[in-house]
């Protein structure tokens, strides 16, 4: 088969799988989430940090398809959710270390329709008029049974980009927007570029390779809003220490992102008030794994799962939909169910790479965090012989779609006889981002300004 009908296949299957893959990683991939984009979380990464190797770096990303034009009231965090990074130090899927970020929004002049009344020079230009402020706390434990610690308070967000006249440099104000905290801890929160990328030209009645060779990144132009943490990597182990090898038991992590809302809102009076306790809405971990593997009646249902519940989702990982698909569509074979190969990728780890000891099945990134980062990255991952990479952790440059998409078909080498042909070259088109990701923390590009 050509690789331009390959190319085509792949895509095709993203387009049967309909409104999941179609919002990218997981934007919009769940019927009440999608409701609901302040919480919508869209992307997880975590990685060895390449400019600090003794330190890893966290990074969730929420509000999904944010246009940058979307003044006068432009995209903010929710002060009515808790945005969390949780990590799993020993795999029994209870969180060990949950980062939690709380927003409040200042509004100075209520008396204009203006976000900013003139150019926004600085965090505290009299100009700049609705502002926000977080304060990131530290909890050692499950969030509802332990109190935490405040690591800062009233840190302040950029602006968003809205335009040449009023952010004329907008990579500065992001820059004093990253607050440098003890023992190396840098954090960050703000609206950045989406930095998933894929090809969704398919939706164009099918205007796919060989009939488009466009093969362009559709979430170009779109931003997102950004929490990112670059912690020491012996302040999220178990044993309190950076691990000497890979090997060592205490060097897996896993990581996830929730959102959380108050349960009972009501509205009135042009005022919003907010009561009960916080009850999860958003989760996400693996990519894809909402989107393409959980079926649309529990998709919501899975969003609201403590990853101690995952065992739930297990029939849909070792019997998935994309490999039929694959079959009945373009007669692709992947290995037979039950799919143990994607419950290793997917819930526990791979062994000798990414899975804890005495590991509990659970869908989050699982990260070695003894593994030093790549200085030439493959797109590939793992994959690619990059073991630095996807499924262990994720880079803000892995090409998870051809990864994803691979691993449905059995293109790993845990299913080697599948490992060939045209199983090992699914793929969307898009290899990268449409901009270049930075060296440096918070490593997200910078998002695109709303006079583009």
């Amino acid at each position: 088969m050509k690789k331009s009908s390959i190319v085509f296949a792949a895509v095709a299957v993203v387009a049967v799988l309909g409104f999941g893959l179609s919002q990218a990683s997981s934007h919009r991939e769940a019927p009440l989430i999608s409701q609901d984009p302040l919480a919508d979380n869209t992307d997880v990464y975590a990685f060895v940090s390449p400019a600090n190797p003794d330190r890893v770096a966290l990074i969730a990303n929420f509000i999904p398809l944010e246009a940058p034009y979307g003044g006068p009231n432009f995209f903010k965090f929710d002060d009515n959710v808790l945005y969390d990074i949780n990590i799993d130090n020993n795999g029994d899927a209870v969180e060990d270390v949950v980062f939690e970020f709380k927003f409040r929004t200042v509004m100075l002049n209520p008396n204009t329709f203006l976000y900013n009344t003139g150019t926004i020079t600085s965090l505290d230009s009299p100009a700049f008029n609705v502002r926000q402020f977080y304060t990131l706390t530290r909890f050692d434990g499950p969030r509802d049974t332990i109190r935490g610690t405040v690591l800062a308070q009233d840190v302040p967000t950029p602006p968003v980009n809205v335009g040449f006249r009023s952010t004329p440099n907008y990579d500065l104000l992001a820059k004093l927007a990253i607050r440098q905290l003890p023992n190396g801890t840098q954090v960050f929160a703000g609206q950045r570029d989406d930095p998933f990328f894929v090809d969704l030209n398919v939706f164009d009645l099918l205007a796919v390779p060989p009939a488009d060779n466009d093969n362009s990144d559709s979430l170009a132009g779109f931003n997102v809003h950004t929490i990112a943490l670059e912690v020491p990597i012996s302040s999220v182990t178990a044993n309190g220490a950076r691990p000497s090898s890979a090997s060592d038991p205490n060097a897996v992590i896993g990581v996830w992102s929730t959102a959380s809302r108050p349960s009972v809102t009501a509205r009135g009076g042009g005022q919003e008030q907010h009561s009960g306790r916080y009850v999860q809405v958003s989760r996400l971990g693996q990519p894809l794994v909402n989107e393409v593997v959980i079926p649309r009646g529990v998709k919501d249902v899975f969003n609201s799962l403590h990853p101690t519940g995952d065992g739930a989702a297990l029939s849909f990982v070792t019997d998935p939909e994309v490999p039929r698909l694959l079959s009945a569509l373009f007669g692709i074979q992947s290995p037979p169910t039950p799919r143990n190969d994607l419950v290793t990728i997917f819930l526990t780890g791979i062994p000798g790479l990414n899975q804890p000891p005495n590991v509990r099945p659970s869908e989050m990134l699982r990260l070695n965090v003894a593994i030093p980062p790549n200085t030439n990255p493959n797109r590939l991952g793992v994959l690619g012989g990059d073991i630095a990479g996807f499924p262990n952790g994720r880079r803000l440059t892995d090409d998870v779609v051809d990864i994803a998409l691979r691993a449905m078909a059995g293109a790993t080498p845990l299913t080697p006889s599948f490992n060939t042909g045209i199983n090992a070259q699914l793929g969307d088109g898009v290899p990268a981002n449409d901009k270049p990701f930075l060296f440096f923390f918070p490593y997200v590009a910078s998002p695109t300004p709303g006079n583009r």
